[in-house]
């Protein structure tokens, strides 16, 4: 029976040990936190565009550029700013388009192609434009992807020039006497024969 007091009074010491292991837990849980969450802020923060604007009055202000020279700055500055702020009419923006499924042509047996791919382009006004004209840009796309046999697409070189002559196909312009469209790239996403 002595023995129960004891217990007692070493239940009551042990219990405040015990809150004060927990609120320091909790304390150094909320600082990490904290911590993480300030990081992420500051990482993730866009880059305010005052510096940018900054760089351009600075060189206008020198004054003692050629032409030449300032034409050539200019050209480099949407690729300087890293922070994602270059010309929306020169910036390079990604159309993507629906997955072409296709009948190759019989070599000897028949085969299908599944195919995902994304157009880069120069400029998110003629990115909206491809949108827009999508029906005739899958058009064109189909066409030429049903005039493939698998043996000449299975290979590296084969998608090489399958990319090139769908590069060739997406620059025509889309209206009769159109400009030629600013696409730089054809890029498979997804490239399946069976």
């Amino acid at each position: 029976m002595a023995q129960e007091p004891a217990k007692a009074a070493g239940a009551a010491e042990a219990a405040p040990k015990s809150k004060k292991k927990l609120i320091v837990i909790l304390a150094v849980v909320l600082a990490l936190a904290a911590g993480g969450g300030a990081a992420a802020f500051f990482l993730l923060k866009k880059p305010e565009a005052q510096p940018a604007k900054a760089k351009h009055s600075e060189k206008a202000e020198e004054g003692h550029e050629d032409a030449a020279e300032g034409e050539a700055a200019e050209e480099e500055a949407p690729e300087e700013e890293a922070g994602g702020h270059a010309d929306p009419k020169t910036a390079l923006t990604y159309v993507p388009f629906e997955t072409f499924t296709v009948n190759l042509l019989p070599d000897p047996d028949d085969k299908f192609l599944q195919l995902d791919l994304t157009v880069e382009v120069k400029g998110a006004e003629l990115a909206e434009k491809m949108k827009a004209q999508m029906p005739a840009l899958r058009n064109r796309v189909l066409l030429l992807l049903t005039s493939k046999k698998a043996s000449d697409i299975s290979t590296p070189e084969g998608k090489a020039q399958l990319s090139a002559e769908l590069l060739a196909d997406l620059k025509k312009p889309l209206a009769a006497h159109g400009k030629p469209l600013k696409v730089t790239q054809v890029l498979f996403t997804s490239f399946v024969i069976q």
